[in-house]
């Protein structure tokens, strides 16, 4: 399965709290929620999103409680996929668990907002179009992209 799609880039420890609200928190909606997603870190997140993007962050994304509302917030805006350095483990949990397709790669940190990638999750590579770069991440074994 290959993905394309143009990033937006945020840093390490980025919270739950931060990826949806608690005061979102009254649905289940993914498009609701989508509209309301990264607002506690970027306001501005939902309206500049564009289905196929890709989310790229630093280390332990995702971070704080086991709510599963932030990746069904960051599914409903119609990213394509996450990248971080590392994620917490109950938000990687949910993610696949709703099919949000996530890929560990410490590497990517280089990415920056804007950059237009191309993910291959068999191979787990990203190549950088912009920069020209490629990245290693861990293969999403074939079970797993079925989910997504």
């Amino acid at each position: 399965m290959i993905i394309k799609g143009k990033t937006h880039k945020y840093g390490d420890n980025v919270n739950t709290d931060e990826i949806i609200p608690a005061q979102y928190l009254n649905t289940i909606d993914p498009n609701v929620l989508g509209r309301h997603c990264m607002a506690g870190i970027d306001g501005a997140f939902a309206g500049k999103v564009k289905p196929g993007d890709i989310l790229v962050a630093g280390w332990n994304f995702g971070c704080g409680s086991s709510r599963e509302h932030a990746p069904v917030s960051i599914k409903g805006t119609g990213v394509a996929a996450v990248i971080a350095a590392s994620f917490a483990r109950i938000f990687y949990r949910n993610s696949i668990n709703i099919g949000l397709p996530i890929l560990e790669c410490p590497q990517a940190a280089a990415i920056v907002t804007g950059d237009v990638l191309e993910i291959d999750l068999s191979g787990g590579l990203i190549r950088n179009i912009t920069q020209n770069t490629t990245y290693q991440a861990g293969a999403f074994p074939p079970f797993l992209q079925q989910v997504c």
